[in-house]
């Protein structure tokens, strides 16, 4: 908004200054700082959590998430299962476009799940195994009908597997849609220069523009999390995520910037290498005594307090301690340096050696120094590899690795916290351990929609790999994100994504 004060009278000008200064802005520019790059822009090839973040932002799904988990409506407004729940039936929204001003309509939902059930490049295939066809029954319905029932996919259809592209996008630019994505999100796609920047713009036919406020949004890479804040705090930022914790205590005593912070599903882990190519033949991949060894010899409460302030929550298992799918049975095991000792004599390498793959920042740098300090109480010898997020995924999809600090945003349903990673096909799970039960007590949990039956099956899953040690889940996270004191209506969510609907700056 601009005045031309030169040439209005004194009393328009003060008029039209009062009314500039006093009135909320409506639209605005808006940059967040965060922390990786992501891979491909594409829901079918993309695999990264920075990815779904841009995502979040870009392309509606068919079912979104609540802020606590929970399953709603999104580019679907209904869902209904058959009585012998092989079919799943939903009525769509209308109306809905596309970036390119194409409809969103029951063929364009059967094109894209098709693509992902079906594309050779598709990462969502095992997601959607269970789907045998996708029928347009009308122009805003699409029944999917399944080979075998699988409770799970209404929460699938609230991740990747649930983003719309344009069909006429994707034909024109095959493989190469993630290069200029055509989604039907509130914000589309302007441009990308790798590891510096990712720039939306707001998309006026979205379905839901009234509450869309920004203009556009401008996402900059920047992997240091003191450099994001040291943005934020100049202005140069409007929000960061994944705040540092022992940044609060400056968020707090600056007027200009905000702390808010929210629950979270996401959770580290430790992965290992057991049977992906020559990297896995070493004591770490070779011998589960060994792993359990490592485990007993960290101390997480410890690793909480030193690298999170305590915010944190130590555990386990892949479900957060306490909830529906959690297992008492197998509580968090403390610390024990002499155990851990022993497992190392009984499995005959007292001294192990291994290298070990984190993200290039400055927390995960920390983290792995202080798990480095504590194995090495126990014998072992740990080498860190600290890479740029694009490296880590491409060694860790070629078995490049011996083990790797992995990071999981979480899912609503627990099939989805595990499968992917841990199950022998599992499109996560780099270092290919398989057990064969564990694969069937999975496909049983998924095969039933009571809860008591896949809560037993889920409990019986995580024996076996409690006891076989593929991964050590270290803590989950709390959602941290900083932003200008000017920043209304974010709402935090459990899954740690950064949703700009409601989002407006008032100056």
């Amino acid at each position: 908004m601009k005045f031309a004060l030169s040439h209005s009278s004194p009393r328009l000008c003060a008029l039209a200054l009062a009314t500039l200064l006093a009135a909320p802005a409506t639209a605005a520019d808006f940059t967040i700082g965060v922390q990786s790059d992501p891979d491909v822009l594409d829901p079918a090839q993309g695999t990264s959590v920075a990815g779904r973040v841009i995502f979040a932002a870009m392309c509606d799904k068919l079912v979104d998430v609540t802020p606590e988990s929970g399953l709603q409506p999104q580019l679907a407004t209904n869902w209904t299962w058959s009585e012998d729940d092989l079919t799943l039936t939903l009525t769509l929204r209308e109306g809905v476009k596309f970036h390119d001003g194409e409809l969103m309509d029951a063929d364009a939902v059967k094109f894209n799940l098709d693509r992902y059930r079906s594309d050779p490049i598709s990462r969502r295939r095992n997601e959607l195994s269970s789907v045998e066809s996708v029928e347009v029954t009308g122009p805003a319905t699409v029944a999917i009908h399944l080979n075998r029932p699988f409770a799970p996919l209404v929460a699938v259809l609230s991740d990747r597997s649930g983003m719309m592209m344009s069909p006429k996008a994707i034909a024109a630019a095959g493989e190469d849609i993630g290069l200029h994505p055509v989604c039907a999100g509130p914000f589309e796609f302007v441009e990308r220069v790798s590891q510096d920047h990712i720039a939306l713009k707001r998309f006026a036919n979205y379905w839901n523009a009234e509450d869309v406020s920004l203009d556009s949004v401008t996402y900059r890479i920047i992997p240091d999390a003191s450099v994001r804040l040291f943005n934020l705090r100049s202005g140069d930022l409007d929000m960061i995520e994944r705040v540092t914790p022992s940044d609060i205590p400056s968020i707090e005593q600056d007027p200009d910037v905000r702390l808010i912070a929210g629950p979270s599903i996401a959770y580290d882990m430790i992965t290992f290498n057991v049977a992906h190519g020559p990297a896995a033949d070493n004591p770490i991949g070779r011998s589960a005594k060994v792993r359990k060894a490592l485990e007993l010899s960290l101390d997480r409460e410890a690793i909480n307090q030193v690298v999170y302030d305590g915010l944190f929550v130590p555990g386990n298992q892949h479900e957060l301690n306490g909830t529906a799918y959690w297992d008492p049975a197998f509580p968090m095991p403390p610390r024990d340096i002499a155990k851990a000792k022993a497992l190392l004599a009984e499995a005959g390498v007292e001294n192990p050696s291994f290298t070990m793959m984190a993200s290039n920042n400055a927390t995960a740098n920390q983290l792995s120094q202080v798990i480095k300090a504590m194995a090495a109480e126990a014998g072992f010898e740990i080498e860190i590899l600290s890479l740029t997020p694009a490296t880590w995924v491409a060694d860790a999809e070629a078995g490049n690795f011996e083990a790797n600090i992995s990071i999981w945003s979480g899912r609503p349903d627990p099939d989805a916290n595990i499968t992917p990673w841990a199950a022998c096909k599992g499109f996560l799970n780099r270092g290919r351990w398989c057990d064969e039960e564990f694969d069937r007590l999975l496909a049983e949990a998924r095969g039933s929609t009571d809860p008591d039956f896949r809560k037993a099956r889920y409990h019986e899953a995580m024996a076996i790999y409690l006891e076989a040690v593929p991964q050590i889940v270290l803590y989950h996270y709390k959602g941290l994100w900083g932003v200008r004191s000017g920043v209304q209506g974010f709402t935090p969510y459990a899954d740690g994504l950064i949703r700009l609907t409601g989002v407006r700056v008032d100056e």
